[in-house]
This record gives structure tokens, sequence and C-alpha cells, in this order.
């Protein structure tokens, strides 16, 4: 039989990168998470953390964690199913934890999270991350659901596509004038300053590609924020990809414009989540489809 106070200071560790911080959450020493891991060590025999800043799971460590989130799940759907049971033994309503991008956060998921608190009191927690790396979160254990790009299942796990996310290359009309007199060429782009949320953020690439036949890189600014996108790109100091839903009101007013109508990008999502049934997962799944299905695009092959 596991040690679940043990099993719950060593998630806490993880979740919080640290003995000092996994300790204020749980209202007990450093010392004592310190001693409840290590003793869950010296019983399995396994290391379960690799001390640094942050502190991180090793691949049992990571397991386990994963096991008590869905252990706390099935128990919490058990006591809220019968008044005697949450009566008798109570407790706090688990935080559901969510790996997520910055533009699905951005756009479409408020409206996501406002579907599910409307028929459940429980909180999220979301981590964000780059789309192609959420999925590695729910992997490790420190989700226990993502919106991800992969349409491959994590072990463990169930996959629902969503749609896609479309952008468009938008930029102010006076930017435009200034480095695209002319139209958009393949020489201009190389001169045009470029918005890009990350290194591994190449939507920019791939439509250079599509409009020029060849991916050009032009000087870059770096914002690893959605919001930022749009101020940045308002501002004139650089054209990006945006959104299209959040682009086609700035475009209707004239404050952006569409450098080349008709070519956008479309990044495919899918909500992966762990599989167990539980109604906390079921209400939270139909919530992201439901809020998916209005601000998505289903391409027209899956249409």
């Amino acid at each position: 039989m596991l040690d679940y106070p043990a099993l719950a200071a060593l998630a806490a560790v993880i979740r919080t990168g640290s003995f000092d911080a996994a300790a204020e959450t749980l209202s007990v020493t450093p010392s004592a998470v310190s001693q409840r891991v290590k003793g869950l060590e010296e019983r399995l025999g396994l290391p379960l953390v690799i001390r640094g800043t942050p502190c991180r799971p090793t691949e049992a460590g990571a397991r386990l964690a994963a096991h008590l989130d869905q252990v706390t799940l099935l128990e919490h759907d058990m006591l809220a199913g019968d008044p005697v049971w949450a009566a008798a033994f109570g407790g706090a309503r688990p935080t559901l934890k969510i790996a997520l991008n910055a533009d699905s956060l951005g756009t479409w998921f408020p409206g996501a999270a406002a579907r599910f608190a409307a028929v459940k009191p429980n909180t999220l927690s979301l981590v964000l991350d780059d789309e192609a790396d959420t999925a590695e979160r729910l992997r490790s254990g420190e989700v226990i659901a993502a919106v991800t790009t992969a349409g491959k299942a994590v072990a463990g796990c169930r996959t629902l596509s969503l749609g896609s996310l479309r952008y468009v290359a938008a930029a102010t009309p006076d930017f435009r004038d200034r480095y695209f007199p002319e139209g958009v060429t393949a020489e201009r782009l190389a001169e045009a300053p470029v918005l890009r949320f990350s290194p591994r953020d190449r939507l920019q690439l791939k439509w250079t590609e599509k409009v020029a036949g060849q991916a050009i890189k032009g000087p870059t600014h770096w914002v690893p924020s959605t919001q930022g996108f749009l101020d940045f790109t308002l501002a004139s100091v650089c054209w990006s990809l945006t959104p299209e839903r959040l682009a086609a009101p700035l475009i209707a007013s004239g404050r952006l414009v569409d450098l080349v109508p008709g070519v956008t990008i479309d990044v495919p999502l899918f909500w992966q989540h762990l599989r167990i049934t539980t109604r906390l997962i079921e209400d939270l799944t139909k919530a992201v489809r439901e809020e998916a299905a209005d601000w998505l695009v289903v391409p027209e092959a899956d249409a």
C-alpha cells in the first residue's frame, strides 16, 4: 500500500519546484516534507526527485505524481456524488492543472474555463508552454490535461481533435506602406522586422514559404505573449502572424491590414487528458470541446 501523505509531499515538491514551497503548500515544515519524500524513496528503492533549482521528478516520481492525481480525482468523484460520503470526509476540491499555449489562453480557452465554471466550482491551474511541448508536461505527470499540436496520444491518455487555430499575417497600414509599398516580396520580407514568440515558433517561416516559395528570416523581435504580439504590431514595430479572430475586428476598423489576403496558417490543436472516467474530466472536456467548436476552424477535409 502506498503512503499517500508521502505521495502528497512528493507531488507538492514536483509541482512547486522546491521543498520549501511544498512545505508552505502542505502547511508543514520543509524537514517534514524532506523526511516523507526520503522515506518513500527508501521504501521503493528508487530516486523520485532530482534535487536542484528547481527540483525535477525522475520518471518514477512523475508516474507517482500522476497516480496521485488520478486517485484524487476518483476520490473527489465518489465524495461529490454522495452527500453521506461528502459529509463524513469533506476535503478540498481538487484544482485541475492544465498545460496550454499562450495563443489558446489569449483566444478561446477563457471561454472554455467559463463554461466549466458554470457547472463545477473546481479551480484551474494553467501552465503555459509552446504548443509543441505541452504534451511533455502531460507525459511527466505535471498536468492532468493539455492542449497540444500532437495527434498521437501520450501513454495513458485520450486524444480528441479540437480543430485548428487560424493565423493571418497582419501589420499596420503605416508599416505596410514603409516595408511593402509594392506588395509582399522575398526581398522586402528579408528587410521587414517580424515578431516571433520563441525560437521554436516557426509559423512566420511557414507563411513566408507559402508567399515567397522559401523560408525567409527578417529582423526578429521576440515577444512571448499574445497580447504583446498585438501591442507590438499595432505600434508599427513589426508584422506578425496573429490569430484570425483577434485580427479580424482590427482589420475591419482599418487599424491593421492583412498583408496577403487569403494566405493563412492553420495550427491543429488537440485535447489530451488522463484516460480515467471522472465527472470532473468529462465536464472539463465538454466545456473545452464546445468552446473550441465556436473558435477554431475545421479543415475542409475533416468537415
